[in-house]
Protein backbone atom coordinates (compact mmCIF):
# COMPACT_ATOMS: atom_id res chain seq x y z
CA UNK A 1 0.00 0.00 0.00
CA UNK A 2 0.94 3.55 -0.97
CA UNK A 3 -0.33 7.04 0.02
CA UNK A 4 -0.54 10.19 -1.95
CA UNK A 5 -0.50 12.38 0.70
CA UNK A 6 -1.41 13.01 4.02
CA UNK A 7 -4.45 11.70 5.78
CA UNK A 8 -5.34 9.68 9.06
CA UNK A 9 -6.29 6.41 9.29
CA UNK A 10 -10.30 6.02 9.55
CA UNK A 11 -12.52 3.25 9.30
CA UNK A 12 -13.57 4.51 5.64
CA UNK A 13 -10.59 3.42 3.91
CA UNK A 14 -11.98 -0.10 5.16
CA UNK A 15 -14.71 0.16 2.25
CA UNK A 16 -13.26 -0.83 -0.39
CA UNK A 17 -11.27 -3.99 1.12
CA UNK A 18 -14.74 -4.95 3.03
CA UNK A 19 -16.87 -4.65 -0.88
CA UNK A 20 -14.50 -6.73 -2.18
CA UNK A 21 -14.55 -9.20 0.56
CA UNK A 22 -18.62 -8.76 0.57
CA UNK A 23 -18.02 -9.71 -3.23
CA UNK A 24 -15.99 -12.77 -2.52
CA UNK A 25 -18.96 -13.73 -0.19
CA UNK A 26 -21.58 -13.89 -2.65
CA UNK A 27 -19.50 -15.67 -5.22
CA UNK A 28 -18.23 -18.23 -2.25
CA UNK A 29 -21.63 -18.31 -0.91
CA UNK A 30 -22.32 -19.36 -4.92
CA UNK A 31 -20.32 -22.16 -4.93
CA UNK A 32 -21.66 -23.54 -1.59
CA UNK A 33 -25.26 -23.78 -2.80
CA UNK A 34 -23.99 -24.96 -6.52
CA UNK A 35 -20.37 -26.82 -5.82
CA UNK A 36 -18.70 -27.04 -8.96
CA UNK A 37 -15.23 -29.14 -10.04
CA UNK A 38 -12.20 -26.57 -10.44
CA UNK A 39 -9.19 -26.63 -12.36
CA UNK A 40 -6.11 -27.62 -10.13
CA UNK A 41 -3.53 -24.69 -9.44
CA UNK A 42 -1.23 -26.22 -7.61
CA UNK A 43 0.97 -28.03 -9.09
CA UNK A 44 2.48 -30.51 -6.43
CA UNK A 45 0.26 -32.96 -4.57
CA UNK A 46 -0.69 -32.69 -1.25
CA UNK A 47 2.13 -34.24 0.87
CA UNK A 48 4.42 -32.14 3.23
CA UNK A 49 6.98 -31.44 0.86
CA UNK A 50 4.72 -30.66 -1.48
CA UNK A 51 2.33 -27.81 0.76
CA UNK A 52 5.80 -26.15 0.80
CA UNK A 53 6.88 -26.38 -2.62
CA UNK A 54 3.00 -25.09 -3.68
CA UNK A 55 3.88 -22.26 -1.46
CA UNK A 56 7.19 -21.25 -2.97
CA UNK A 57 6.15 -21.75 -6.44
CA UNK A 58 3.28 -18.86 -6.16
CA UNK A 59 6.01 -16.55 -4.44
CA UNK A 60 8.28 -17.31 -7.32
CA UNK A 61 5.62 -16.81 -9.82
CA UNK A 62 4.70 -13.38 -8.22
CA UNK A 63 8.08 -12.70 -7.45
CA UNK A 64 8.79 -13.09 -11.06
CA UNK A 65 6.02 -11.27 -12.41
CA UNK A 66 6.62 -8.24 -10.24
CA UNK A 67 10.60 -7.98 -10.87
CA UNK A 68 9.47 -8.21 -15.39
CA UNK A 69 6.75 -5.69 -14.30
CA UNK A 70 9.59 -3.21 -12.61
CA UNK A 71 11.97 -3.55 -15.51
CA UNK A 72 9.19 -2.56 -17.87
CA UNK A 73 8.46 0.60 -15.87
CA UNK A 74 12.54 1.43 -15.62
CA UNK A 75 12.38 0.95 -19.50
CA UNK A 76 9.35 3.01 -19.72
CA UNK A 77 8.11 0.41 -22.05
CA UNK A 78 4.99 1.54 -21.79
CA UNK A 79 3.07 -0.50 -24.99
CA UNK A 80 4.62 -3.95 -23.44
CA UNK A 81 3.30 -2.92 -20.25
CA UNK A 82 0.20 -2.24 -21.63
CA UNK A 83 -0.42 -5.42 -23.38
CA UNK A 84 1.22 -7.86 -20.47
CA UNK A 85 -1.68 -6.05 -18.53
CA UNK A 86 -4.74 -6.49 -21.31
CA UNK A 87 -4.15 -9.75 -21.55
CA UNK A 88 -4.04 -10.78 -17.67
CA UNK A 89 -7.60 -8.53 -17.08
CA UNK A 90 -9.00 -9.85 -20.15
CA UNK A 91 -8.04 -13.58 -19.05
CA UNK A 92 -9.00 -13.08 -15.66
CA UNK A 93 -12.22 -11.75 -16.16
CA UNK A 94 -13.33 -14.60 -19.32
CA UNK A 95 -11.98 -17.43 -17.23
CA UNK A 96 -13.80 -15.86 -14.14
CA UNK A 97 -16.80 -15.59 -15.91
CA UNK A 98 -17.27 -18.53 -17.35
CA UNK A 99 -16.33 -20.41 -14.00
CA UNK A 100 -19.26 -18.59 -11.84
CA UNK A 101 -21.88 -18.40 -14.86
CA UNK A 102 -21.35 -21.96 -15.66
CA UNK A 103 -21.76 -22.47 -11.51
CA UNK A 104 -25.42 -20.49 -12.13
CA UNK A 105 -26.68 -21.55 -14.74
CA UNK A 106 -25.25 -24.75 -15.86
CA UNK A 107 -29.07 -26.44 -14.43
CA UNK A 108 -30.38 -24.82 -17.90
CA UNK A 109 -30.80 -25.70 -21.23
CA UNK A 110 -28.59 -24.77 -24.02
CA UNK A 111 -26.31 -23.26 -21.01
CA UNK A 112 -23.05 -23.31 -23.14
CA UNK A 113 -24.56 -20.47 -25.78
CA UNK A 114 -26.14 -18.14 -22.87
CA UNK A 115 -22.65 -18.27 -20.64
CA UNK A 116 -20.38 -17.49 -23.49
CA UNK A 117 -22.15 -14.63 -25.11
CA UNK A 118 -22.37 -13.58 -21.22
CA UNK A 119 -18.51 -14.00 -20.64
CA UNK A 120 -17.46 -12.51 -23.55
CA UNK A 121 -19.91 -9.11 -22.96
CA UNK A 122 -18.58 -8.99 -19.00
CA UNK A 123 -15.06 -9.14 -20.34
CA UNK A 124 -15.36 -6.32 -23.05
CA UNK A 125 -17.06 -4.29 -20.33
CA UNK A 126 -14.02 -5.18 -17.84
CA UNK A 127 -11.66 -4.12 -20.46
CA UNK A 128 -13.70 -0.55 -21.06
CA UNK A 129 -14.14 0.17 -17.86
CA UNK A 130 -10.27 -0.24 -16.63
CA UNK A 131 -8.14 0.55 -19.85
CA UNK A 132 -10.56 3.62 -21.32
CA UNK A 133 -13.35 4.89 -18.61
CA UNK A 134 -10.56 4.31 -15.76
CA UNK A 135 -11.64 6.24 -12.42
CA UNK A 136 -14.54 4.72 -10.12
CA UNK A 137 -15.25 2.45 -13.34
CA UNK A 138 -11.93 1.16 -13.01
CA UNK A 139 -11.89 0.47 -8.95
CA UNK A 140 -15.56 -1.30 -8.95
CA UNK A 141 -14.23 -4.04 -11.68
CA UNK A 142 -10.55 -3.91 -9.35
CA UNK A 143 -12.86 -4.91 -6.31
CA UNK A 144 -15.02 -7.11 -8.32
CA UNK A 145 -11.83 -8.67 -9.39
CA UNK A 146 -10.14 -9.75 -6.50
CA UNK A 147 -13.37 -11.11 -4.61
CA UNK A 148 -13.98 -13.12 -7.45
CA UNK A 149 -10.22 -14.73 -7.98
CA UNK A 150 -9.78 -14.91 -4.34
CA UNK A 151 -12.38 -17.00 -3.99
CA UNK A 152 -11.83 -19.12 -7.11
CA UNK A 153 -8.15 -19.46 -4.93
CA UNK A 154 -9.34 -20.36 -2.33
CA UNK A 155 -12.06 -23.40 -3.48
CA UNK A 156 -9.42 -24.76 -5.80
CA UNK A 157 -6.14 -25.18 -3.40
CA UNK A 158 -6.48 -27.64 -0.76
CA UNK A 159 -6.54 -26.35 2.70
CA UNK A 160 -2.98 -26.40 3.88
CA UNK A 161 -1.22 -25.87 0.72
CA UNK A 162 -3.29 -22.20 0.25
CA UNK A 163 -2.51 -21.66 4.35
CA UNK A 164 0.92 -21.97 3.79
CA UNK A 165 0.60 -19.99 0.64
CA UNK A 166 -0.72 -16.90 2.43
CA UNK A 167 2.05 -17.08 4.99
CA UNK A 168 4.68 -17.67 2.63
CA UNK A 169 3.38 -14.28 0.58
CA UNK A 170 2.61 -12.34 3.59
CA UNK A 171 6.69 -13.10 4.58
CA UNK A 172 7.58 -11.98 0.93
CA UNK A 173 5.55 -8.76 0.76
CA UNK A 174 7.66 -7.41 3.61
CA UNK A 175 10.75 -8.08 1.66
CA UNK A 176 9.59 -7.12 -1.98
CA UNK A 177 8.11 -4.02 -0.53
CA UNK A 178 10.90 -2.68 1.35
CA UNK A 179 13.69 -4.42 -0.84
CA UNK A 180 12.78 -5.98 -4.12
CA UNK A 181 10.61 -5.03 -6.96
CA UNK A 182 6.96 -4.00 -5.10
CA UNK A 183 8.25 -1.20 -3.45
CA UNK A 184 10.04 0.00 -6.74
CA UNK A 185 7.37 0.09 -8.48
CA UNK A 186 5.14 1.53 -5.71
CA UNK A 187 8.06 4.88 -6.19
CA UNK A 188 7.76 4.85 -9.83
CA UNK A 189 3.76 5.23 -9.62
CA UNK A 190 1.38 2.41 -9.43
CA UNK A 191 -1.01 4.19 -11.96
CA UNK A 192 1.41 2.83 -14.48
CA UNK A 193 -0.34 -0.51 -13.71
CA UNK A 194 -4.01 -0.14 -14.29
CA UNK A 195 -6.18 -2.53 -13.22
CA UNK A 196 -3.35 -4.37 -11.22
CA UNK A 197 -4.02 -1.37 -8.60
CA UNK A 198 -7.00 0.92 -7.20
CA UNK A 199 -7.01 4.14 -5.85
CA UNK A 200 -9.27 5.46 -2.80
CA UNK A 201 -8.97 8.86 -2.02
CA UNK A 202 -5.20 8.96 -0.61
CA UNK A 203 -4.45 5.45 -0.82
CA UNK A 204 -3.16 3.27 -3.47
CA UNK A 205 -3.59 -0.57 -3.17
CA UNK A 206 -2.64 -3.55 -4.90
CA UNK A 207 -4.96 -6.35 -6.78
CA UNK A 208 -3.11 -9.21 -5.18
CA UNK A 209 -4.22 -7.15 -1.47
CA UNK A 210 -7.58 -7.71 -2.27
CA UNK A 211 -7.26 -11.23 -4.36
CA UNK A 212 -5.38 -12.68 -0.48
CA UNK A 213 -7.90 -11.27 1.52
CA UNK A 214 -10.31 -12.93 -0.24
CA UNK A 215 -8.73 -16.21 -0.42
CA UNK A 216 -8.21 -16.37 3.34
CA UNK A 217 -11.48 -15.58 3.88
CA UNK A 218 -12.84 -18.03 1.38
CA UNK A 219 -10.45 -20.93 2.46
CA UNK A 220 -12.00 -20.56 6.24
CA UNK A 221 -15.91 -20.70 4.78
CA UNK A 222 -15.37 -23.13 1.71
CA UNK A 223 -13.86 -25.95 3.36
CA UNK A 224 -16.14 -27.36 5.26
CA UNK A 225 -13.98 -30.36 7.04
CA UNK A 226 -12.17 -27.44 8.78
CA UNK A 227 -14.03 -24.02 7.95
CA UNK A 228 -17.67 -22.56 8.42
CA UNK A 229 -19.38 -19.34 9.25
CA UNK A 230 -17.42 -19.18 12.55
CA UNK A 231 -14.04 -19.59 10.81
CA UNK A 232 -15.28 -17.32 8.06
CA UNK A 233 -16.61 -14.16 10.22
CA UNK A 234 -13.62 -14.22 12.49
CA UNK A 235 -10.84 -14.30 9.87
CA UNK A 236 -13.11 -11.61 8.10
CA UNK A 237 -12.93 -9.54 11.19
CA UNK A 238 -9.11 -10.34 11.36
CA UNK A 239 -8.63 -8.88 7.67
CA UNK A 240 -10.63 -5.85 8.99
CA UNK A 241 -8.56 -5.11 11.78
CA UNK A 242 -5.04 -6.04 10.10
CA UNK A 243 -6.18 -3.37 7.43
CA UNK A 244 -6.84 -0.73 10.16
CA UNK A 245 -3.33 -1.18 11.75
CA UNK A 246 -1.94 -1.48 8.25
CA UNK A 247 -3.13 1.50 7.68
CA UNK A 248 -2.13 3.40 10.91
CA UNK A 249 1.70 2.08 9.77
CA UNK A 250 0.91 3.74 6.35
CA UNK A 251 0.36 7.12 7.88
CA UNK A 252 3.96 6.25 9.43
CA UNK A 253 6.14 4.92 7.12
CA UNK A 254 4.68 6.00 3.27
CA UNK A 255 4.62 2.52 2.17
CA UNK A 256 3.57 -0.11 3.87
CA UNK A 257 3.20 -4.12 2.78
CA UNK A 258 -0.30 -4.48 2.78
CA UNK A 259 -0.48 -8.68 3.50
CA UNK A 260 1.44 -9.63 6.91
CA UNK A 261 -0.49 -8.03 9.49
CA UNK A 262 -3.93 -8.84 7.65
CA UNK A 263 -2.78 -12.32 7.27
CA UNK A 264 -1.43 -12.83 10.63
CA UNK A 265 -5.07 -11.35 11.73
CA UNK A 266 -7.01 -13.15 9.93
CA UNK A 267 -5.54 -16.85 9.76
CA UNK A 268 -5.03 -16.26 13.89
CA UNK A 269 -8.97 -15.24 14.43
CA UNK A 270 -9.95 -17.88 11.32
CA UNK A 271 -7.84 -21.33 13.26
CA UNK A 272 -9.35 -19.96 16.57
CA UNK A 273 -12.91 -20.25 14.86
CA UNK A 274 -12.60 -23.12 13.94
CA UNK A 275 -12.37 -25.01 17.04
CA UNK A 276 -16.08 -23.31 17.79
CA UNK A 277 -18.59 -25.44 17.42
CA UNK A 278 -21.77 -24.02 15.11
Amino acid sequence: MTKKEEFEAEPVYLLPIFASLMVGLGFAYLLLLRPVGTPPVTPFPETPSGQFSNALYFVVIIAIAATIFYILIKWKSRRMISFLVGFAMTAASMLLSLFYLYALFSSFANWEIYITVASIIITVFVDLAVFKLGGTARNIVVIFLGGALGVFLGGSIPIVSALLILSFLAVYDVIAVYKGPVGKIADSGLDQLKGLSFSFREIQMGLGDLVFYSMLCSVMLLNTDFGGWAPYLLSLAGVLVGSFLTFIMLKKKGIFPGLPIPIFFGLTLGLLGSFIPV
